[in-house]
């Protein structure tokens, strides 16, 4: 199995395990996590990625 095989394997069991988790992931994360695979991005690339965007949401809330 390939790097980008894994890597998608792995996103989609994640998917599943939210969704048991009774919170599935929406059609944004989705893709973002589509653009990772797509792009083989690093674990600390997407770590940073999303962290970036939990600060921006983050920040934009507290704005309101």
């Amino acid at each position: 199995m390939s790097d980008k095989d894994t890597m998608r394997q792995r996103t989609l069991e994640a998917a599943h395990l939210q969704r048991i988790e009774g919170n599935p992931l929406d059609a944004e994360q989705i893709a973002m996590f589509e653009m990772f695979d797509r792009e083989g991005w690093s674990e600390e690339r997407q770590l940073a990625y999303v962290l970036a965007r939990a600060r921006a949401a983050a920040a934009s809330e507290a704005a309101e």
